[in-house]
């Protein structure tokens, strides 16, 4: 059985003797479906862009800012360990509180961070907006994936979550393109303050077009988990911290191991939070479905992390590219990734979840060992342009059917949650995947060959980092493979 075959019905059943009883939300679809549908999507693209649009501005912002290296890359990590971090937190909010009601001021609380990111005139303010930034896309993200699943049903929630993941996808290069193109051609201010007209338009439309798909009880009290939330993102984020400084420190320098002690402690602690919550931020990690997929989405968004962020820095320092011409060499990898993302729901329907899974995965696995082999001098035509699609085709491949089947098991009532776990593995993995890629580049380049050009040391250390991403992605097949077995079981 696929997983859109386990979706619900799209009718309601009559009752005898009587007229059809009207559809429940998830099943009647919304009034205009293609408009709500690129609401909802349309605030996901504006979280998926903030990933990596300040990727080709970082240069323009230490210098406008006067930050260090250390400083600038917590521009990057802010955003992503605050969003990753609060995503579990924030699915459990919108099954509370309201799907549609949180969604809308994820998206209002998103474009106000993004104004006084634009503004910053210092560099902790900027670090904040970043923070404040990604506590909101924690509100958008779960209510986005919860409000498709409750909005649609069958086939069309398929086509809906396929749209949902070519567009997160393909946003990460968008942003690249568009921070290149507004740094080089205005300001680095605008790859924030462009958010700000965008988030306005979107907090005006959603709640005349995205209908209300509530299912939390009235009357009831919602419970929070804040001890688990606390845990997770202080465990994650003294990890990521940790690895980021063992990458130029060393894992004997002191305030390393103490990143690696707080985080162990956290990470210790958060287990028995789990136990013992009323609401535990985990609690449908043991749904059927949506276990089977949480190893390969952690093992591949690890591996894919470090593509944009490595390739940035090669293009730009070894290459000499522009910043637009940076982000234009990241266009073939989002059209495969688009194209095979939206092919996605046909696949799953014919041939189940497991193929198309295992084969994105190893494309993806194929394309970072290629990569692995790059060289200073190498033609684009020759060297980049194929990994970059095998890697866009692979995660559009794998990413769109895992995420079906992962939640073609659970209740709408919990979809939010779900959701935010799904999410939060992802993104969690991602950050502390590219936090060791990092440390992996980092001690590449100071193995370097003595007296070897800046661009030979650059290029060695990207090449180290994407033969460690391509062990994390062939673990990544290898723990897909189980889906096969998970077909069965259905079947």
């Amino acid at each position: 059985m696929s997983a859109s075959a386990s979706t619900p019905a799209a009718s309601a059943t009559p009752p005898v003797g009587g007229a059809a009883a009207p559809p429940p939300p998830d099943e009647a679809g919304p009034p205009r479906p293609g408009l709500a549908l690129a609401v909802v999507v349309g605030a996901m693209l504006l979280v998926g862009i903030d990933v990596t649009v300040v990727n080709l501005a970082l240069p323009d912002m230490r210098a406008a800012l006067d930050m260090s290296s250390t400083a600038s890359a917590w521009i990057l990590n802010a955003y992503t360990l605050s969003y990753g971090g609060l995503l579990l937190l924030g699915g459990r909010v919108g099954d509370a509180l309201g799907r549609r009601r949180v969604f809308c001021a994820g998206v209002g609380l998103f474009t106000a961070a993004s104004l006084l990111a634009g503004l910053a005139p210092w560099a902790w303010w900027l670090i904040a907006a970043r923070v404040l930034q990604g506590v909101g896309g924690a509100l958008i993200g779960p209510s986005t994936m919860a409000l498709l699943v409750s909005m649609f049903a069958g086939a069309a929630r398929a086509r809906a979550i396929s749209w949902y993941s070519a567009v997160l996808g393909g946003g990460a290069t968008v942003g690249l393109i568009l921070g290149g193109l507004l740094t080089e051609l205005a300001s680095w201010r605008w790859v924030f303050l462009i958010n700000v007209p965008l988030g306005a338009a979107l907090v005006v439309l959603a709640p005349r077009i995205v209908p209300r798909v509530d299912r939390a009880a009235s009357g009831t009290r919602p419970a929070f988990d804040f001890a688990g939330t606390i845990t997770v993102t202080g465990g994650v984020g003294a990890l990521v911290y940790a690895c980021i400084r063992a990458g130029s420190h060393g894992w004997g320098d002191g305030a390393t191991v103490a990143a690696l002690i707080v985080a162990a402690v956290l990470l210790a602690v958060f287990v028995p939070t789990q136990r013992h919550a009323a609401e535990p931020l985990t609690r449908t990690a043991t749904r059927g479905t949506l276990a089977r997929i949480l190893p390969p989405v952690a093992l591949l968004g690890a591996a894919m992390f470090g593509v944009l962020f490595f390739l940035g820095q090669y293009f730009q320092e070894a290459r000499g590219y522009t910043p637009v011409r940076a982000g234009l060499a990241f266009l073939p990898m989002m059209a495969a990734q688009f194209a095979m993302a939206r092919l996605a729901p046909t696949l799953v329907r014919r041939v189940g979840p497991a193929w198309p899974a295992v084969t994105g995965a190893s494309a993806v696995t194929v394309g970072l060992l290629w990569l692995w082999r790059i060289g200073e001098t190498d033609a684009y035509a020759a060297g980049i342009l194929g990994p970059l699609v095998l890697v866009g085709a692979g995660a559009g491949a794998a990413m769109s059917p895992m995420s079906i089947f992962g939640l073609s098991g659970v209740a709408p009532a919990e979809s939010g949650a779900a959701s935010g776990l799904l999410q939060t593995t992802q993104w969690l993995a991602g950050t502390v995947g590219l936090a060791v890629w990092v440390t992996v580049f980092g001690h590449a380049t100071r193995d370097a060959a003595p007296g070897a050009s800046p661009e030979h040391v650059l290029t060695h250390g990207v090449g180290a980092s994407f033969g460690a991403a391509a062990i994390s992605a062939a673990a990544a097949v290898l723990a897909a493979s189980t889906l096969f077995r998970a077909r069965r079981d259905a079947a």
